[in-house]
């Protein structure tokens, strides 16, 4: 089975991300549990820990008993990928739950313009530059994450999953891999 499983169209690509030149990435795709891990670069225990404790779930399709498989969008891994920068930067998971129902509730569909500023203790939604400097005055932003670069960084690694899993004779993918390896 292939890397990705066509599903209904859930988001306009335009909407959510920009490309800067980069191949165009299907946006009807479900992406395979073991792949939206890699990308998002977590292990596959947390992503399934997080999808049962309803922290991130696929939304194209849940795992619905034995044998069946999650399948989870763009969106999907690019708040799976910002699950994992946050806790990287010491945020608690109770805190890392608030953000993200924040995001779903915002229903903001370019991400891509989002800032989230954190003091250590509460994660702010910050759409505008306003609110980020109102923030840092305060004393409040401690650090930053510009969702921005957490979609290019989903963008690049769907890329290079999509080269990893060509087919051997792909002598694009193969020059890809000679790259990389070098």
């Amino acid at each position: 089975m292939s890397a990705r499983e066509h599903a209904p169209q859930t988001e306009s690509r335009a909407e959510l991300l920009f490309t800067d030149g980069l191949p165009d990435l299907d946006p009807n795709a479900g992406y395979r549990g073991a792949v939206a891990a890699r990308v998002a670069g977590i292990t596959y225990r947390q992503l399934d820990y997080w999808a049962r404790t309803e922290l991130v779930e696929p939304s194209i399709q849940t795992a619905a008993g034995s044998g069946s498989q999650r399948l989870y969008s763009f969106r999907d891994i690019l708040v799976l990928r910002l699950v994992k920068r946050l806790l990287e930067t010491g945020i608690s998971l109770q805190q890392i739950r608030v953000a993200v129902e924040q995001l779903h509730e915002a229903g903001i569909n370019d991400l891509a313009q989002i800032t989230l500023l954190s003091d250590g203790a509460s994660v702010y939604l910050c759409t505008k530059e306003d609110e980020i400097i109102d923030l840092v005055r305060r004393g409040q932003g401690v650090f930053g994450i510009f969702l921005g670069q957490v979609v290019r960084e989903v963008e690049d690694n769907l890329v290079d999953v999509d080269s990893d899993e060509a087919h051997p004779h792909d002598e694009l993918a193969a020059r890809r891999r000679k790259h990389r390896a070098s």
